[in-house]
């Protein structure tokens, strides 16, 4: 009975012969004796503990060898499930081999990844747009951090705000970089710089002078001008306490204009390290804790880290490229002249859509930016200045005043304490003596055509000398610019006398004699 069993359980197992024995622990009852190790005792039972490890192979192997001895015909029936016993054992030994590959692979990990932002130049609505884009784009991306890159004079107040509150809201750690060397993070950079969860400058660089500045040539007054400092300072000294910075420092930037370099701002804990690339940065921070601004803490995973940039769109360079002041004062010129164009030769067409577009450009640009308005002045001042030259004889005086008005306005045109942001002398100059060529040109040609006598029509008739075909008695026939026509004398005209048109009654001309005439 107990043979039986064991062998209707034995061919479950799959064995090959000769191969090594495996012992297994088996959770259900086996024969007596079945692959017991010495001295393991059994229960009371007859059934081996639950726990004891059980060689059922090498029953299933004896077993095996003993059916090996036996005739060819008993043979038959025990091929069968050897060929079983031996694909199962195949399976199997694929089954752990893969399951032994498994971990392999996945013991490998990613590359940290960092998404790096760029932000050169002015801070306007445009860069912040960008940079807020960038990090909103980092998270999306689960990114380990993210790279923002300063070299900035500054910039509007609201769109500093835009770019500190994307920062603090992100849920990537922001390292803020002042780069390369020879950059800076001034004014409105200076907040954005001490705003990042990690703050690292180059050698080099230098940040600070976050003075605010009233632009527009507005006068405030001395008690507004007191509460926008102490609204900057407050803000710049709830930045600097929450990240752990040198808070008096931080405050004098805002309220002295103090500017600090690179191993000034590391010595007085202004910023967090010194590097010279992105890389030193990952190799410095990483494994480090940083708390971010909501007071969690989080590991930095930065070793050997790939970086992704994240490029400003077409349409935002585009945008950002009209908020250039050149360019916006050269499209404001060349709309304005293709304007005058269509209006002073109607028909043109392309002149005037080519003008209004520019225009319109060029006011988006300097929307952007803080205008003064003395320059506006001086600049339609200029404009005056050459259509007069054109139409009175100054002697070129008009035009070189309108020549002087027009650099000098567009010197002052942007009121702005950022370096880089005025328009250039090269510039002006450029602009300001072809339009005044132009101006004067045209003008004069439009000028000397309305003073033209006309010669079509009713006013091309007027004053037109022909030849009485008739005698006018009052009423006849005259010949005028090789047409007929009918004619009333003031007199009486015998034919042949050569006659003046003196005016134009319907279709009928009212002539008199050349020799009454003077």
């Amino acid at each position: 009975m107990l043979g039986r069993w064991h062998s209707t359980r034995s061919r479950r197992f799959p064995l090959k012969h000769g191969a090594n024995v495996a012992r297994l622990t088996l959770p259900y009852p086996v024969p007596w004796g079945a692959g017991v190790p010495p001295g393991q005792k059994h229960g009371q039972d007859g059934r081996a503990p639950s726990s004891a490890p059980v060689n059922l192979f090498a029953s299933h192997h004896a077993r095996l060898k003993r059916s090996l001895n036996k005739p060819s015909g008993a043979w038959g029936g025990q091929r069968s499930s050897v060929r079983r016993i031996a694909v199962r054992a195949l399976i199997c030994a694929f089954g752990l081999g893969f399951l032994g590959i498994l971990p392999c692979s996945g013991a490998t990990s990613p590359r940290p990844l960092v998404v790096e932002v760029d932000l050169d130049g002015a801070i306007q609505s445009i860069t912040a747009r960008y940079v807020a884009n960038g990090i909103h784009y980092a998270n999306e991306l689960h990114a380990n951090a993210v790279l923002l890159e300063l070299n900035t004079p500054g910039g509007l107040e609201d769109s500093m705000r835009q770019i500190i509150e994307a920062i603090v809201a992100s849920r990537a750690p922001v390292i803020t970089y002042v780069s390369p060397s020879g950059a800076r993070a001034a004014s409105a950079g200076f907040f954005i710089l001490m705003a990042g969860d990690v703050a690292v400058m180059a050698p080099g660089t230098n940040a600070g002078a976050a003075h605010p500045v009233v632009i527009g040539g507005i006068h405030v007054g001395k008690t507004m001008e007191k509460k926008i400092e102490n609204d900057a300072a407050a803000y710049m000294r709830a930045i600097a306490q929450k990240r752990g910075r040198n808070v008096q420092l931080a405050q004098a930037a805002v309220l002295q204009s103090a500017s600090y370099t690179y191993q000034e701002a590391l010595d007085d804990h202004l910023i967090d390290a010194v590097a010279s690339s992105p890389e030193q940065i990952f190799q410095e921070f990483n494994g480090k804790t940083i708390q971010r601004f909501n007071g969690t803490t989080t590991v930095l995973h930065l070793e050997g880290a790939r970086i992704q940039r994240y490029s400003m769109s077409g349409f935002s360079r585009f945008l950002s490229w009209l908020a250039d002041p050149n360019i916006a004062f050269i499209l404001g010129a060349l709309g304005v002249l293709g304007l005058y164009v269509e209006f002073t030769h109607p028909g043109f067409v392309l002149p005037g859509v080519a003008g209004a577009i520019a225009v319109v450009l060029a006011l988006f640009g300097f929307h952007l930016l803080p205008i003064n308005y003395a320059g506006v002045i001086l600049i339609l001042l200029a404009l005056a200045m050459f259509v007069m030259e054109a139409n009175f004889t100054t002697h070129g005086i008009l035009a070189l005043g309108g020549i002087a008005a027009m650099v000098v306005g567009s010197m002052i045109l942007i009121n702005s304490p950022w370096p880089g942001t005025h328009i250039h002398l090269s510039t002006s100059l450029s602009v300001t003596l072809p339009l005044a060529i132009i101006t004067i040109f045209l003008m004069r040609l439009a000028w000397a055509a309305k003073l033209q006598k006309s010669i079509t029509g009713v006013d091309g008739l007027t004053g037109a000398v022909g030849v009485a075909r008739t005698d006018l008695t009052p009423m006849g026939q005259v010949l005028v610019q090789g047409e007929l026509w009918r004619a009333r004398g003031l007199g009486n005209i015998p034919s042949g006398t050569r006659v003046r048109v003196r005016e134009v009654e319907g279709l009928t001309l009212i002539v008199e004699p050349i020799e009454n005439t003077r």
